[in-house]
């Protein structure tokens, strides 16, 4: 039988089983090897009230602090919640992982 991709959606190569992880949006338990993975980086303070925050603090160059979050998807979630889309048969086979975007500088 034909296979669809060289890795089986999985990256495992080698081991035998993988402990499992929550998908953030569904709870359903996803293979850590096989969830999409994206890390989120927040500040604690919507930005509507860091200009408040700002003012209000009593030290000055105050840099409010950020949250890190380490976000699992299972692959159904993912695909319908377009963190990740659906590629083409030919465009499965590039490995290369896409161009990142710049980031905005502060």
């Amino acid at each position: 039988m034909t296979k669809k991709r060289r890795s089986g959606g999985r990256n495992k190569h080698g081991r035998g089983h993988v402990k499992r992880v929550p998908c953030a949006l569904s709870g359903k338990l996803v293979p850590k090897d096989k969830s999409v993975k994206r890390f989120i980086v927040r500040n604690i303070v919507e930005s509507a009230a860091v200009g408040d925050m700002q003012e209000a603090t009593a030290i000055d160059g105050y840099a409010l602090p950020k949250i890190y979050v380490k976000m699992y998807y299972g692959i159904e979630a993912a695909i319908h919640s377009r963190i990740v889309r659906v590629r083409s048969r030919e465009d499965r086979k590039i490995r290369v992982p896409p161009r990142r975007q710049a980031r905005k500088s502060d």
